[in-house]
């Protein structure tokens, strides 16, 4: 977590070391090695908001094998002496390149690319797949969440059901990203200053002898933060008149209520009531916040109902991802330096999204000329986009498929994090990558991101890259695919 010296280099997997002990009997372990980070289409998935570059950053800076971690790998690992004496002195020393954090990515689009000596990249791979696969997935359902809530403000509620403390800790830091303005998490608040949000438990009331006691204890408590959760016992007969009773005594004092919140029952209903209640009641500027097993599916339907929310709690749905449980981040070997000559390498399948593209690539954003994204192009890292000349962008296996553009500008979205093993770029503040994401969406047409039936955005393969892949299908196949 943010600020600690937490050693994480044992968080991989027993068969990368495996290999990296093999690639050291085999004085193969130095040879430059590429490896991307993309994810495939799955599910709701259709695009992502790619999140947890900065711990990423500080699990590489704090790569090292302490003496009782070497003890371990010799003990229970069977790895050889003369491999464990190499760990003595481990770091890393490769170049990472990312997307920034908050950034729009698409199926197969390298996010991540790690360049560095084979049994570095290889060693790190479970690490980076476990922080990049968690915060963009949390990050992505957080702005599914809010593009349906609107100008509704979101707040993450989720760290009693998140899968355990890291779960609860970086995935309200991922909500942000996505759009939430605040968490109930007091340490993620401190650690990544996001504002902390709260109301009351129900406990809270029932440990009165009666709901108006209640609430009149907590607004002479809180009388600058008064939001009272009003369905203990029955909304609409006791909570809301409750809740308007110590309103208008708050207001007799010169203070100014924040509102109520429902936590059950038929939110669109009771909201419309609620409202109208308190509107009533002279009280228009209290606000109605809603919880209760809410997701970008319920937002939706209360909006289409007319309810009157302003606010949004949403827990269990939200840190869990819980109806896109995993976002399938992989991590694929795509270029492989042999006697001094870099070797471009590909996967095969019998699934064509499973074959993977070849050689060190980058990415490429382009914007049409009311500076909407258009489309993105995977191309390979040391072709550049003359822009002063009309670009053709293909259909990345249809490739009778084909627009040209004329009006347009490019952005390299693939950007240096670490050069020969030192970190080269500056984390922004959360803030600032949640304010990015923010504008970022505001460069997409709706269609592509909204919730139900997405239109596909275009992602194009380099005219290079797309005869690289195809020669290299051939050499693997005789030519012969089916």
């Amino acid at each position: 977590m943010k600020g600690s010296s937490r050693n994480l280099s044992l968080m991989t997997d027993l068969y990368e070391l495996t290999m990296m002990n093999g690639y050291h009997a085999l004085g193969t372990s130095e040879r430059t090695a590429v490896f991307d980070v993309f994810f495939r289409h799955a599910g709701q998935i259709s695009y992502a908001v790619a999140a947890g570059l900065e711990q990423v950053a500080e699990y590489i800076q704090n790569l090292h094998f302490d003496d009782d971690d070497i003890e371990y790998l010799g003990r229970e690992a069977g790895l050889t002496e003369d491999f464990l004496r190499t760990l003595k002195d481990f770091k890393f020393t490769g170049d990472i390149y990312s997307v920034p954090e908050g950034t729009i990515v698409f199926p197969n689009e390298p996010i991540l690319v790690v360049r560095a000596p084979l049994s570095q990249a290889q060693l790190i791979e479970p690490a980076i797949l476990n922080i990049i696969n968690h915060q963009t997935l949390i990050a992505t359902k957080a702005s599914k969440v809010k593009m349906s809530a609107g100008r509704a403000a979101v707040s993450e509620f989720g760290l009693r059901r998140a899968q355990g403390p890291d779960a609860g800790i970086y995935g309200a830091r991922a909500s942000v990203i996505g759009g939430c303005s605040g968490t109930s998490n007091v340490l993620s608040g401190r650690l990544f200053d996001i504002p902390i949000k709260g109301t009351m438990a129900h406990s809270w009331i029932m440990s009165f002898d009666s709901e108006l006691e209640a609430f009149r204890k907590f607004a002479e408590i809180y009388p600058d933060n008064t939001l009272l959760l009003v369905d203990t016992y029955d909304t609409l007969r006791s909570g809301v008149p409750n809740a308007i009773k110590v309103f208008d005594e708050l207001k007799a004092r010169g203070k100014k209520p924040i509102g109520i919140r429902l936590d059950s029952g038929d939110l669109a209903y009771l909201s419309k009531k609620a409202r109208k209640m308190l509107d009533d009641a002279g009280h228009n500027d209290a606000i109605i916040f809603a919880s209760c097993d809410l997701d970008e599916f319920v937002i939706s339907s209360l909006n289409e109902q007319g309810a009157r929310i302003d606010a949004y709690g949403v827990g269990t749905r939200l840190i869990t991802s819980e109806n896109m449980p995993s976002l399938g981040g992989v991590y694929k070997l795509s270029e492989l330096t042999e006697n001094g000559v870099r070797v471009p390498k590909i996967k095969i399948s019998d699934t064509q999204e499973k074959i993977t593209n070849p050689g060190f690539k980058t990415l490429y954003r382009v914007y049409d000329g009311d500076g909407m994204a258009f489309a993105d192009l995977i191309a390979l890292n040391d072709e550049k986009i003359d822009t002063t000349k009309p670009l053709k962008l293909t259909h990345p296996t249809m490739r009778w498929k084909s627009t040209i553009l004329e009006n347009y500008t490019v952005r390299k979205l693939l950007e240096p994090v670490f050069e020969k093993g030192k970190l080269v770029r500056k984390m922004p503040k959360l803030s600032e990558i949640a304010e990015y994401n923010r504008k970022e969406k505001g460069t997409f047409w709706d269609e592509y991101l909204r919730n139900v039936n997405p239109e596909i955005f275009k992602v194009d393969l380099s005219d290079d890259l797309y005869e690289l892949k195809s020669k290299l299908i051939a050499e693997h196949t005789g030519g012969n695919r089916k």
